[in-house]
């Protein structure tokens, strides 16, 4: 009993004039979630645009994880491409050290061939990933974009209320454009993309004449 005294003395009981109460219902009704509320179709747009912003968001989560995979999996056939050409130069040289003549010499295209035909394989799919990487990097890019049109739909619609235009596009179709003027020349636009093709194909380019060279 005596906390309950004790409480009813700290209750501040705060006034109000009607003025002030007809002031508070007025903007809560005018408020653009009460309209949108009252609004069926506002509503309806919103939670549609809503819903396509997460499902936008999760695609983009999926492949940029897709990305990910990618990454290890070039580097993961980059490693596997050196080491096995580490390992065979060494068998190699090991090999043309104990066994010598005119005869070993002659079959100097038989590691020459191997290693070419490794060689063409491995650049193959390391291209194909690196295709796909970017590809996919495309693809995220427009995700992104459109993710950006619909957030700022959304945030207009809730501002704006019932004055929403509900004839107007999330503008999915428009592609922010960088306010610095880009130059793209497609040579070094491809060379910056592929540079481990490029590199590995040097690298093959160099491994071969290694090859004769270690056995004759």
């Amino acid at each position: 009993m005596a906390e309950m005294k004790d409480l009813d003395h700290h209750l501040i009981e705060i006034s109000a004039d009607d003025d002030n109460r007809k002031k508070i219902i007025s903007a809560i009704q005018n408020h653009p979630s009460m309209e949108i509320s009252e609004s069926p179709g506002h509503l309806l747009l919103l939670k549609l645009l809503q819903r396509e912003e997460d499902l936008s968001g999760r695609r983009i989560a999926r492949k940029e994880t897709r990305l990910d995979t990618l990454r290890r999996e070039v580097f993961q056939l980059c490693l596997f491409f050196f080491t096995f050409h580490g390992l065979f130069l060494t068998i190699l040289f090991s090999s043309s050290r104990n066994a010598a003549g005119v005869g070993v010499c002659r079959k100097w295209w038989i590691p020459m061939i191997t290693s070419l035909s490794f060689c063409v394989v491995m650049v193959f799919l390391v291209h194909m990933k690196l295709v796909r990487y970017w590809k996919v990097y495309g693809q995220i890019l427009r995700e992104k974009t459109d993710n950006r049109g619909l957030t700022r739909c959304i945030q207009e619609l809730r501002m704006k209320g019932v004055s929403f235009d509900l004839s107007k596009e999330p503008g999915n179709g428009k592609r922010m454009k960088s306010s610095s003027v880009e130059i793209k020349w497609k040579p070094v636009t491809w060379c910056s993309r592929y540079l481990v093709t490029i590199c590995l194909s040097a690298g093959s380019g160099l491994v071969l004449p290694v090859c004769k060279f270690m056995i004759c």
